[in-house]
């Protein structure tokens, strides 16, 4: 059981203190038709008052559960903090299910207390790369390969996947965590949240300057992580409700109706302050 998840529970259990969270509205899934594309990755909670929160679908038979007809009826209208509390105590499909809850409940306080993250730099821009640096990348992101080493930084790639393992032209991929503590910057798929590896993760980066968590799940509550070492949470800010969740249960490219946000330790208010400040609002 991840203690980052059972932090950021209980931060939204002291926010139900004090304020009244909507309840769920519906879960958006995927089509089958988009089943091994990268439309295909995610579902999104929606709440009764439109904030929408995503998770990753992908791990184990997740997406099959939720594709069950039964548990779309058993969401509806079910406090959202309820659901949110599945990602402390659940695996699997219920996991998921609960970090988007999680991330739809950080939206809606976030829009009501006015605050939103700025926009990214791009994928690896705000991690300002140079030669020296030795960047340690957790879960290959094949595209981003390209752009760190025309930073003149090192690559260091850990995953998962044995047969991805093995020496690159100028890289490598290992499947040994030990090596990220030769690595002075950190960029990790937000995956960790959902798996169980982020706690043992973040052991083994003690000693890196930047750490970085990326990808379109990455909307919750940053407070334990910062607390933690990471230094920045990028994710997808949701512009165009309606058009993402069209796009999404269609199985097409929804990533036009959001916009890639950092979100860092230095320029967050803090949950105390957002929660304050969204109660004064009411």
């Amino acid at each position: 059981m991840s203690a980052v998840a059972i932090e950021i529970v209980t931060l939204l259990e002291r926010m139900a203190t004090v304020a009244t969270l909507p309840r769920v509205h519906a879960l958006h899934l995927p089509p089958t038709a988009a089943d091994g594309s990268r439309d295909g990755e995610f579902c999104a909670i929606e709440l009764e008052d439109g904030s929408l929160g995503m998770s990753f679908v992908l791990l184990g038979d997740t997406l099959s559960v939720l594709r069950d007809a039964n548990g779309h009826a058993a969401l509806e209208g079910m406090p959202a903090l309820a659901l949110a509390k599945r990602y402390a105590d659940n695996i699997g499909a219920q996991r998921a299910l609960g970090f988007a809850a999680v991330n739809a409940i950080t939206r809606h306080l976030f829009d009501r207390s006015g605050f939103e993250p700025r926009s990214a730099h791009g994928s690896i821009g705000d991690l300002d790369l140079k030669p020296g640096d030795h960047l340690g990348m957790i879960g290959l992101f094949p595209p981003l390969v390209r752009q760190v080493l025309a930073t003149g930084a090192t690559l260091t790639v850990l995953e998962l996947r044995a047969d991805l393992a093995g020496p690159r032209d100028g890289w490598h991929v290992t499947l040994d965590a030990a090596e990220l503590a030769g690595c002075n910057k950190i960029l990790s798929t937000s995956t960790v949240l959902l798996n169980d590896t982020l706690d043992g993760i973040l052991t083994r980066c003690q000693h890196a300057k930047r750490i970085t968590l990326v990808g379109p799940g990455a909307g919750c509550l940053p407070d334990p992580l910062f607390a933690r070492g990471v230094t920045l949470l990028g994710g997808s800010w949701i512009m165009d409700a309606a058009a993402f969740k069209s796009a999404l249960g269609a199985g097409k490219p929804w990533g036009i109706f959001t916009k890639k946000f950092a979100l860092g330790a230095g320029d967050y208010p803090g949950f105390d302050k957002l929660l304050a400040t969204a109660v004064g609002r009411l």
